[in-house]
């Protein structure tokens, strides 16, 4: 049953590079929606791209943390493509939303969310993917990664469409890219140079999107904030520079 709480939802985040950081203050946040709706916050979700962990980066991670500190609410952060964590290998915690978490970070508590698996958050259940192709490593050629990891192995893709085959109905999908199609009718004039690019995630999320029932996708990654509403199967929401209370 859901509660009278209420789950933030940002964009990319990375680490706070150009700003990102400066939407999700606890200033910002009062700003925006007043202390009573701030008060039922319960989860912050990051769409992906949290950038946690770079290498090089301690001092603006602590910075970030410091921030975040501010805020009462712990940082659940979707897998992106430009993720360090990729590479490493974190400790997992069970923090009582269905799956265990790779925790980043104790206090304030920042984890990111397992792709291919089911949580269920303040009373909603969520899908929640993750990973993109990165066009802007190796002089900006697209389908250089920076981890391998980026891309879903074959495990990974099988274990994600036998969850579908057991269960396909969700509230809503939690995901980096979103899927191929609505990233052409949304982001169709992002070329990399004159050769357009192809996704196999957000080709991945295609399938997905056959497959299930919910009410809507989130998404990050495109770097805007645009909404696309299917009147005959759902919405897609993608976020940047704007943030989202879900309740």
């Amino acid at each position: 049953m859901k509660n009278n709480m209420s789950i933030l939802l940002s964009g990319d985040f990375h680490a706070n590079a150009v700003g990102e950081l400066s939407i999700l203050t606890k200033k910002s946040l009062l700003a925006k929606y007043g202390a009573e709706k701030f008060r039922t916050i319960k989860y912050h979700i990051i769409l992906g791209d949290g950038g946690f962990l770079w290498p090089g980066n301690a001092r603006t991670d602590l910075y970030n943390y410091r921030t975040f500190t501010q805020r009462p609410f712990p940082v659940l952060c979707v897998i992106g493509n430009h993720e360090p964590m990729l590479g490493m290998t974190l400790p997992e915690e069970d923090i009582g939303i269905g799956e265990t978490v790779y925790l980043v970070n104790k206090k304030p508590y920042v984890a990111y969310l397992k792709r291919g698996k089911t949580y269920q958050i303040d009373g909603f259940k969520f899908l929640v993917m993750g990973g993109a192709l990165s066009i802007d490593k190796g002089f900006r050629i697209p389908g250089r990664s920076w981890w391998k990891e980026e891309y879903w192995d074959d495990r990974e893709k099988k274990a994600l469409f036998e969850l579908l085959d057991a269960d396909n109905e969700f509230d809503y999908i939690l995901s980096h890219t979103g899927p191929d199609s609505i990233n052409n009718k949304l982001f169709k004039s992002i070329f990399h140079g004159s050769v357009k690019f192809t996704d196999e995630v957000a080709v991945m999320n295609d399938a997905v999107d056959s497959r299930v029932r919910c009410k809507g996708w989130f998404c990050g990654h495109w770097h805007q904030d645009r909404f696309y509403n299917d009147d005959e199967k759902r919405f897609y929401q993608f976020l940047y520079n704007d943030v989202k209370l879900l309740s």
